[in-house]
């Protein structure tokens, strides 16, 4: 069976040092799928390696004296690269300690996003460092105040529309590759006459894999993060912890404001879209250490048509 895993931030660290820990911890996790004979394809976000990236080009909102000013797709493509060889490299190892015979590759992924997607009109996405109001002010970008943190730097975060390197992607999965693809949610860029170029935006890496999941016709999309299964009533005394769903129920569950936007809603929607688009298709959402008994049924939350 083909399984789109998405990885939550949990598997990853904001350090190099860091993120080559959590990278073969997660490993441990994964190679385990893929020796129960699953095909595995692998996606990642980059939220805060992105803004990481930017903000070395940068002192102040200003470019950097030092180096030249880098668009923010090309810092997206920077993080798919050291997150890509993190992870790759820490499969790569994995396998061989378990005597698996399986390569590993990871592709640069661009995205396409339209320019006219009305996120472009009002930026969501947080990114990079906090700033005090009067430092905000100063700066050359959209700021917005984040959870009573400080303010940071906003960019758009426009829906998925094609994987361009979808054919590619397709025929390394089908000669056995593990694959690693979509970091971050894709680098996104847009079509201009006959040439796609980079835009400044982060894509949502849920909606991406759904987009993946679906076009490479999987089996299973597994979105990875911190929790072992969705709740509904969420710390409240009626709260209720949801094993199999059907898409039905939750989109119901959706628009009752069950599942925040900055948390669970997208992983909904994306899981949602991905099952209801085929035929007896799996999403299962769960936590990293628990991948391979949800897949096994017997714990996270499975949806189902």
């Amino acid at each position: 069976m083909r399984v789109v895993i998405a990885l939550g931030g949990n598997a990853l660290g904001e350090t190099p040092e860091k993120q080559k820990e959590m990278a073969r911890i997660t490993s441990t996790y994964i190679v385990p799928i893929i020796k129960r004979g699953y095909d595995v394809i692998l996606t990642h976000g980059n939220g805060p390696q992105v803004g990481l990236i930017n903000l070395a080009f940068t002192e102040g909102g200003k470019v950097n004296p030092k180096v030249y000013a880098m668009p923010f797709s090309e810092c997206g493509a920077m993080s798919q690269g050291y997150i890509g060889f993190h992870l790759q490299n820490a499969l790569v190892n994995e396998l061989l300690k378990e005597n698996v015979k399986k390569d590993v590759v990871s592709i640069t992924t661009e995205v396409e996003v339209s320019e006219n997607d009305s996120a472009f009109l009002s930026p969501t996405k947080p990114i990079g460092s906090f700033y005090s109001k009067e430092e905000a002010e100063k700066m050359p970008y959209v700021m917005k105040e984040d959870s009573g943190r400080g303010y940071r730097r906003v960019i758009a975060s426009p829906k998925p529309v094609k994987v361009l390197e979808m054919d590619a992607i397709k025929k390394m999965n089908e000669s056995g590759y593990v694959v690693i693809t979509c970091g971050g949610g894709g680098i996104p860029v847009v079509k201009r006459g006959d040439e796609y170029q980079g835009i400044d935006a982060v894509i949502d890496k849920d909606y991406a894999s759904s987009l993946l999941a679906n076009d490479i016709d999987a089996d299973i999309l597994m979105i990875l993060t911190a929790i072992d299964s969705c709740k509904i009533n969420f710390n409240k005394p009626n709260e209720e912890e949801l094993g199999v769903v059907t898409v039905l129920e939750m989109k119901e569950y959706n628009l009752q404001g069950h599942f925040h936007a900055g948390s669970m809603k997208p992983k909904i929607e994306a899981c949602c879209d991905f099952v209801s688009k085929g035929k007896d298709r799996i999403a299962i959402i769960t936590s990293i250490e628990k991948a391979l008994d949800a897949l096994d049924g017997k714990c996270g939350t499975k949806i189902i048509n």
